[in-house]
């Protein structure tokens, strides 16, 4: 299993957010670059970039995304507000992964071209959802549409990555949702990463557990309830 530390960029600093609201931020570090140089020295399988002010369209973190690119050998996977065909390019030129969330449910036929230019193996499908409706836009918008039938359409589409995140878990630290992972993870040909709620080391092992391909680390490793050592020997 994958182990993904994740470094959430707003107005150029380190921070998490509370079920994804950026009115409940905490800032946990001021050098992103600092930040990732070090989760790669700790050992981490990829970085996990976000761009929250992208993602919100308040901004970018663009400048700071490719410095930390450049700093790393690491694969790092980008995610925020990748929602445009020159959008998602530009970042491939940089990127090994590009997380797609909005985009890949609300045009279709930009996504398969994507696939076909990009490949599988280099766009990872985001589907946040809360209590299995999947949401878009920041987590602000609900699409109406279900967790498992959603996954099954992209595997049929050739996509076998994606990020599985409970907006009601995100930041909170109050454990994952294993009822919505295990249904993932059963899926043939689907590589789940789970994100959100992890607080130690039995959550990872819980989620190591459902056969999941990777596991996001991110408040509990800021707040030193776990380290990326500590779960690489599982």
């Amino acid at each position: 299993m994958k182990i993904i530390p994740a470094i959430d960029l707003m107005d150029g600093k380190v921070v998490r957010l509370y079920q994804g609201d950026p009115d409940q931020k905490t800032v946990y570090g001021e050098n992103p670059v600092e930040t990732a140089i070090n989760f790669e020295s700790a050992g981490a399988d990829i970085l996990h970039l976000v761009d929250l002010d992208a993602t919100l369209g308040r901004g970018s973190n663009h400048d700071i995304i490719e410095k930390i690119l450049g700093s790393v050998s690491v694969p790092v996977q980008v995610a925020g507000g990748l929602r445009s065909r020159s959008s998602v390019l530009k970042a491939a030129g940089l990127a090994q992964r590009l997380v797609l969330g909005t985009l890949a449910f609300e045009d279709k036929s930009l996504l398969k071209s994507l696939l076909s230019e990009l490949g599988p193996d280099r766009i990872v499908i985001s589907v946040d959802h809360r209590d299995g409706n999947i949401m878009i836009h920041g987590w602000q918008k609900d699409t109406g549409i279900q967790l498992v039938p959603a996954i099954v359409e992209f595997l049929n589409m050739g996509f076998t990555e994606f990020l599985l995140t409970n907006i009601s878990r995100d930041g909170t630290m109050e454990g994952p949702d294993l009822g919505f992972l295990q249904q993932a993870c059963a899926l043939q040909g689907a590589n789940i990463i789970a994100s959100g709620g992890i607080s130690g080391i039995a959550d990872v092992i819980s989620v190591k557990e459902q056969d999941a391909f990777g596991v996001i680390l991110g408040r509990a490793l800021y707040e030193k309830k776990i380290s990326i050592e500590e779960a690489k020997k599982l």
